[in-house]
């Protein structure tokens, strides 16, 4: 456990809170609504149904002026609201709405990189002696090639698409410029003081304006390695540009710009604050940033374990096993309780597929047990929980049956791109690239949300089309029918998720703040871990990561009071109390130890 003077068991409102993310274009349009997009005011008609499941806190993916290159990721004004989600007012209404029944709002922080539309970009692209030219990254080309054409500064590929350089050329100007994700998401050079004021502006706006705090995208990014050297040649033939991550993931200046936002703006107001922080996986590091007296973020997102099928590049495939899965899960628990920091508990958002696809059995036979598994690991895990649209009823990936046309992202559109160039006489890659898509592609999280049976699932009017294509099984997965389950046997899994939070909340001592302890860390199959409260309250959790039926023996010294959940019945339990407990395929329960 952490030593006597952690502060980790130490209650904060934005460890307990249960934060539920907003895919804003795939949660909820409103009525009369034409566009087939979410809105800011379907969201506020939905506050009711968020605070019965349990939330304290909306984080909304970007809701700002954008032209939506990226789904909002790039931002073409950091203080306007996009007309296809709504305006400021419908902001300002959501904040009030929010405040009555005692939740709060987390804006997206996007700050890595703007639009190419933000007039920053537009002033510092207008010509080398712009006052705002240096605002973001510009550089001459390496060379000139023998026909003319310049070659890129060095050979980093794009984010969203390794095929391409993330370099992209100015003819007016004749240099080129940094966009890490998309041409369309110039980076900011957060070199200039003059860019990180601006943005320490945007951020108090919205602090101001009541939101609790932010999620802010890509954060560890920010910083580069001076010089901006090529990177090793990791990827196969035929790849001209290589991952740059080495070279810009927790560059050398990124705690000195964390600390000033902090000391600049954070320090000021009681915030929550969680940074997406990916490629790093270095304890040391990540403590730097999220310790409890590190002066930066409150946590940041983790990414081995939705990286835990990533090779070097997000789309392609790993295989993995259960035991790599806990040990990860154990790792980040220990971590974080033995030294004074925070977790983030996800598993789910909207650049990941469905996880009861993933880590559990998605077909109609397993998908209740399974999503319902997952709920109540997550429900007993420390940190904040974190818990994604439509992971509360179980929503799946996209059937492979549909046609690549119906995948929307620019990830997925630029990957299969690639591999049609690659590979356009081998049917095999590009049934391995399809393989791919189905499995990984962050399309699986934006379809809309299944709010009832009705046409386009309750999620915008009839007769209008939705902007990315409603899942087939909607009539049957969908939050009316589960919220209204009344079986006497078992719990939808929305009632599960209800349920869940709330036992979490009552017992935050021991399932947000206790001492974590991993159970029999070899077994191929099942996750069992115990959750001790500094009183003494200790509770274990048993979890079959698989199809099959299995047996685990419970450690000697542990003795079982009453199994009060499980996800195969609605109350108590019959298992053995001690000795070895028989499991049922994907079949997690909670008992409560003498």
């Amino acid at each position: 456990m952490a030593s006597t003077k952690s502060s980790y068991a130490t209650p904060k409102w934005w460890k307990e809170a249960v934060v539920y993310q907003i895919y804003p274009s795939s949660f909820q349009s409103h009525p009369g609504a034409t566009s087939g997009w979410g809105s800011i005011k379907g969201i506020t008609s939905r506050l009711s149904y968020l605070k019965s499941l349990g939330v304290d806190v909306v984080w909304s993916s970007p809701i700002f002026k954008s032209p939506q290159a990226d789904m909002g990721y790039d931002i073409a004004d950091y203080k306007q609201i996009d007309h296809r989600y709504g305006t400021l007012e419908d902001v300002d209404e959501l904040i009030s709405e929010l405040k009555k029944r005692d939740m709060k709002l987390m804006m997206d922080l996007v700050v890595n990189h703007t639009s190419n539309e933000h007039p920053w970009f537009l002033e510092s692209k207008s010509s080398k002696d712009s006052p705002k030219r240096d605002w973001y990254i510009w550089k001459k080309p390496k060379h000139i090639n023998a026909d003319g054409t310049p070659e890129p500064p060095n050979n980093w590929s794009q984010i969203l698409g390794e095929a391409n350089s993330t370099w992209n050329y100015d003819e007016e100007t004749g240099e080129f410029y940094l966009a890490l994700f998309t041409p369309e998401q110039p980076d900011l050079n957060w070199e200039n003081p003059d860019v990180r004021n601006a943005i320490w502006d945007v951020m108090h706006f919205w602090m101001r304006r009541g939101a609790a705090g932010f999620r802010m995208d890509v954060i560890n990014l920010i910083s580069k390695v001076p010089g901006y050297p090529d990177a090793e040649v990791t990827l196969g033939e035929g790849h001209k540009y290589q991952p740059g991550m080495k070279y810009f993931v927790n560059g050398p200046r990124l705690h000195e710009y964390l600390q000033e936002m902090y000391r600049e703006v954070l320090s000021k107001y009681d915030t929550i604050t969680v940074g997406e922080m990916p490629g790093v996986s270095d304890e040391k590091e990540i403590l730097r940033t999220v310790g409890a007296n590190s002066g930066e973020l409150r946590m940041i997102f983790i990414f081995d374990l939705v990286d835990i099928d990533k090779p070097n590049v997000r789309m392609a495939l790993k295989e993995w096993d259960v035991k790599e899965m806990k040990s990860i899960i154990t790792k980040w628990q220990k971590v974080m309780q033995e030294n004074d920091g925070w977790n983030s508990v996800f598993i789910e958002n909207h650049d990941n597929p469905r996880s009861v696809s993933r880590y559990a059995d998605d077909s109609d036979e397993w998908r209740t047990k399974g999503a319902k598994l997952l709920a109540l690991m997550q429900t007993t895990l420390g940190g904040t929980l974190f818990v994604y649209q439509g992971e509360e009823i179980g929503i799946r990936n996209a059937p492979t049956s549909w046609p690549i046309e119906e995948f929307k992202d620019i990830e997925t559109i630029n990957y299969w791109r690639k591999c049609n160039e690659l590979y356009k006489n081998d049917s095999d890659q590009l049934a391995h690239g399809r393989k791919v898509i189905d499995m990984k592609a962050r399309d699986h999280a934006r379809t809309p949300m299944h709010w009832d049976a009705a046409e386009n699932a309750g999620f915008c009017d009839p007769g209008v089309k939705p902007w990315m294509r409603v899942m087939d099984d909607y009539k049957t997965i969908n939050v009316e029918a589960q919220m209204k389950t009344n079986d006497s046997e078992d719990l939808s899994v929305w009632q599960f998720w209800q349920r869940g939070l709330h036992d979490r909340k009552e017992h935050a001592d021991v399932f947000v703040y206790g001492e974590f302890q991993e159970l029999d860390p070899q077994h191929p199959k099942v996750y069992a871990y115990t959750k001790t409260s500094q009183s003494g309250e200790r509770w274990l959790v048993v979890l079959n990561f698989s199809g099959d039926e299995v047996e685990w023996a419970m450690p000697a010294e542990l003795k079982v009071e009453l199994w009060p959940c499980s996800n195969y019945v609605k109350g108590h339990v019959e298992k053995p109390k001690k000795s070895t407990i028989p499991l049922q395929p994907w079949e997690g329960i909670l008992g409560k130890c003498k």
